[in-house]
């Protein structure tokens, strides 16, 4: 009889080289479609194609963003992102303002709202070479400005960054602010007019009243360019002029339209009053006094008309400008401390040139 073969079970290591060999021996039928891949390959191959589809999303990911950041320059470009910028970096005195006085109750519940709530409309800016310039927020930069010497949060303020430069854009976007925030009174839409056209941003102030009011009607129109009439003959004398009613405007041009001009500037020189009423009763006691206006006399029209010598800087300091009507000369001298005696000199100098 065959002796029987005793069997003896692989240990772990012939196992897994069993393993091994099996996994690593080519497919010898046709018909074989089960994958002879190890499993080390599988796990690599799903790792692969993970990561590229990782890479598909990044890339969508950053399409987004630049997408995102490209809009984001462009609205910056429009002046539509609010920018934090120091104080000191900002000219409050970069256009003319054409509001001449503040209303310091309106002024203190600014303080105390911004104190509570924040600043919740930016301000409005240009760059500079040195920094920027204010367009519209005076009262607004003011306040922050006010805050800021015993509240270092304040020492920043938002501002929308505009590329309004020194020209039109810069009144236009001042006076609808304005016009919207809190109506200007009539003298000051005058007024800067007026300065507006004298700093050479409009050609002449009819110019500047149609596009700085260009929303208002016509009429509306009409009555700045007569208190236009009234800061160009009178502005360096009144010393209420935005208390005058529109009424009273009227009347005051007209009056200059008709050659009352010396008249009134004779009434107001040399004298202080005390308020509005006074100024006005000076005003209309002149205006009796003025040439009456001759009744076949075209309508409209304007005074003798102001021609501006260009300025001129002073080696010491200042400039010196000087305004010349029909009958009158005005110069201004000023940045320059002049003392009574040089005043004198100069007048006495300038008579001797004339006679």
């Amino acid at each position: 009889m065959a002796k029987r073969r005793r069997l003896i079970a692989p240990d772990t290591t012939e196992l897994e080289q069993m393993e091994a060999g099996f996994a690593t021996k080519p497919s010898i039928s046709p018909f074989e479609t089960k994958s002879t891949t190890p499993p080390i390959a599988k796990v690599a191959g799903e790792a692969a194609s993970l990561n590229g589809m990782a890479a598909v999303t990044d890339r969508v990911a950053l399409a987004q963003d630049q997408g995102d950041a490209a809009r984001w320059r462009d609205a910056q470009d429009a002046g539509l992102v609010a920018e934090m910028l120091p104080l000191e970096q900002i000219d409050a005195d970069f256009i003319r303002r054409d509001r001449m006085v503040e209303d310091e109750e309106a002024m203190a519940e600014l303080l105390e709202s911004l104190r509570v709530h924040g600043l919740r409309t930016p301000i409005e800016v240009t760059k500079v070479d040195d920094g920027y310039g204010l367009i519209s927020g005076f009262r607004r930069l003011d306040a922050f400005r006010r805050l800021a010497e015993t509240d270092p949060r304040f020492a920043e303020i938002p501002a929308f960054v505009r590329e309004a430069g020194t020209g039109q854009g810069a009144y236009v976007s001042m006076v609808e602010e304005n016009e919207l925030r809190a109506n200007l009174s009539p003298y000051e839409r005058g007024r800067i007019a007026v300065l507006a056209a004298g700093q050479g941003v409009f050609p002449t102030t009819e110019a500047a009243v149609d596009v700085l009011f260009a929303a208002a009607s016509k009429a509306k129109r009409s009555k700045v360019r007569s208190f236009a009439v009234v800061h160009e003959a009178l502005g360096d004398l009144l010393q209420h002029p935005i208390s005058l009613t529109e009424k009273a405007g009227l009347k005051l041009a007209a009056a200059l339209r008709d050659g009352a001009q010396s008249k009134l500037r004779e009434a107001l020189a040399g004298v202080t009053v005390a308020d509005p009423k006074s100024e006005w009763m000076l005003l209309e006691a002149a205006l009796k006094e003025a040439p009456e206006v001759s009744k076949d006399k075209a309508k409209g029209g304007r005074p003798q008309q102001v021609q501006r010598i260009p300025s001129q800087a002073l080696s010491g300091g200042g400039d010196m400008r000087a305004e010349v009507t029909a009958d009158e000369l005005r110069i201004r001298i000023r940045g320059r401390s002049i003392s009574v005696e040089e005043a004198e000199k100069l007048l006495n100098e300038i008579a001797r040139k004339l006679n």
